[in-house]
């Protein structure tokens, strides 16, 4: 199973996962600060926004305590494109076997997204156990992850999509959910006025998950 003793260190020990996507590169670090401060030291920094890569790095190299990652991998070029900018770990929206072979000689872990129990027997068959559960509300949410725990108890999932803080607890009370991921502790208005303070104390709330 390619990285499972690293990819479970990293993110069995997150009680939520930030899915950020930074618009200004000189938020990048004071909001990662603010959420490790707030307990939430595992990041996912999603490649939708111009500075992705360049907010990875500086994550990577200037905020202590932070185990930074990338969201929306497409393409074994992106898997590329995040290791060498200091990701830590990969996640994905969906799985194509192009990136099912491009991760299985990567550097670091890749957390590929399911919704189907065919999609999920495919990353059985590579040698994966844990995935993204993407998109989570409008693929069943809560009763479906509960409904996979027969048929597949191997497998433990990170539910994101549409999940805000009101529907966090119950996933992450599933036997079968690792944590939860989402941006429900990423109000825009808050990060676009810089208020880290506010940002840490939501941190401290999803936390206590």
């Amino acid at each position: 199973m390619p990285h499972a003793a690293t990819r479970d260190t990293l993110l069995f020990h997150a009680p939520a996962l930030p899915v950020i996507a930074i618009e200004r590169l000189a938020d990048a670090v004071p909001l990662a600060r603010a959420l490790v401060a707030g307990g939430l030291p595992v990041l996912e920094i999603t490649l939708r926004t111009a500075c992705a890569l360049h907010a990875i790095r500086a994550i990577a190299e200037e905020v202590e305590g932070a185990v930074v990652g990338a969201g929306t991998v497409l393409s074994p070029r992106d898997l590329d494109a995040v290791t060498a900018v200091g990701a830590q770990f990969a996640v994905s929206p969906g799985a194509t076997p192009t990136l099912y072979a491009a991760a299985a000689h990567s550097a670091i872990p890749w957390l590929p997204a399911i919704t189907t129990a065919s999609e999920l027997m495919v990353g059985l068959e590579h040698g994966l156990t844990r995935f993204k559960f993407f998109p989570a509300e409008s693929s069943g949410g809560v009763a479906a992850l509960r409904s996979f725990t027969g048929p597949f108890p191997q497998a433990r999932f990170c539910p994101t999509g549409g999940i805000d803080a009101a529907r966090a607890p119950a996933y992450k009370a599933l036997s079968n959910v690792f944590t939860v991921g989402g941006s429900w502790m990423l109000p825009k208005a808050v990060i676009d006025a810089g208020r880290w303070d506010e940002i840490g104390a939501l941190a401290r709330a999803a936390a206590a998950l």
